[in-house]
């Protein structure tokens, strides 16, 4: 029987290259299409949002030409508004799929900032403006530097005639709210909502649909259990302490964060517990993220998932943040497990 690995062993790199080639749909979302796409009959805006964002995946192929020197005009850029599990990051990876890696570049937020201080601002404009698409997943404002390099980064692509479509938990004109003085930045924050075409995407979230109830913490025999079967069956499996996990998660750039579990199929966590500090929360979402992206599944305890985050974190101005982020590790509590 192979041995578990640690998170907390590793200190992944992550080259420029590296950035640049990761930046399409993550394994989650490879076979993302909008045929596959499930809208909820419940709520039109779903369907609605599927058929514009196919709309304007034929615009983006076929782009419409004006003037002396019928150079081409960029369609317009889209903003999928939205509550967590509605599907907005599924129809974003269908269209960089419709569009193709050759001239779509897909990432997270959090991910166009890191590249921008990889490669630097004029670089990081030079290679994206080669791209007819820039998908940008998560799009959310949590400083000040953020907003002023994001309006900067995404004015000039638009300039240079790339289509731009982000997904977001807050309308354009909110961002911000409750995590810096938003108002101080009013003139940025305006000139992003200004470059979209804001289209709302309803319903509840899709991955407590089935009916799921939320994940219960689990005993350390049962953690030990799954662990072991996950180990007999040959899978590749960490296994941290919570605070140890999160502890490590500091000495690490979140870019790198992917590259932590890149090469696992399970992840198993012990001694969960609830915690109250923000930055330590943050960089948790990020993780959550890359775990999701890569349908890694995860057995915690003893704490449940719905127990994570403390109730004064759940009020204030990341509270969306932190509940996309319970949303998603609860899905991934009840993935199929190796070994059983």
């Amino acid at each position: 029987m192979s041995e578990s690995q640690s998170l907390t062993s590793r200190q992944p790199r992550v080259t420029p290259d590296d950035l640049l080639a990761g930046l399409v749909p993550p394994p989650q979302f490879a076979a993302a299409t909008f045929s596959s796409y499930r809208p909820d009959p419940a709520h039109p805006s779903q369907g609605e949002a599927m058929a514009r964002m196919a709309d304007l995946a034929d615009q983006i192929r076929t782009p419409r030409r004006r003037g002396l020197l019928r150079r081409p005009v960029a369609p317009p850029s889209l903003y999928l508004d939205g509550g967590y599990g509605v599907g907005k990051t599924h129809l974003l990876a269908a269209l960089a799929h419709e569009i193709g890696p050759e001239r779509s570049a897909y990432g997270t937020f959090v991910e166009y900032t890191h590249l921008v201080g990889a490669l630097g601002f004029a670089e990081c404009v030079q290679v994206l403006s080669r791209r007819a698409l820039v998908a940008i997943d998560e799009f959310e404002l949590d400083d000040p530097g953020d907003t002023v390099l994001m309006s900067r980064l995404l004015r000039e692509l638009a300039d240079a005639g790339v289509t731009l479509v982000a997904t977001s938990n807050t309308l354009p004109e909110a961002l911000g709210e409750g995590r810096f003085a938003a108002e101080d930045f009013l003139r940025e924050i305006q000139a992003l909502a200004s470059r979209f075409e804001i289209l709302r995407i309803d319903g509840p979230d899709y991955r407590h649909r089935s009916g799921l109830p939320e994940h219960e913490g689990l005993s350390v025999a049962q953690v030990e259990r799954a662990l072991e079967g996950a180990l007999a069956s040959g899978a590749r499996v960490s296994c941290d302490g919570w605070d140890a996990l999160l502890a490590h998660l500091a000495t690490i750039h979140p870019s790198r964060y992917g590259a932590l579990v890149d090469d696992l199929d399970a992840v198993v966590i012990t001694g969960a517990h609830g915690i109250d500090e923000d930055m330590v929360g943050l960089r948790l979402v990020v993780l959550v993220d890359r775990l999701y992206d890569r349908d890694l599944p995860v057995r915690l305890g003893p704490s449940g998932v719905a127990d994570l985050f403390s109730e004064r974190m759940l009020a204030k101005g990341y509270r969306k943040k932190y509940l996309r982020a319970l949303s998603r590790l609860g899905a991934l509590t009840h993935r199929e497990w190796p070994g059983e």
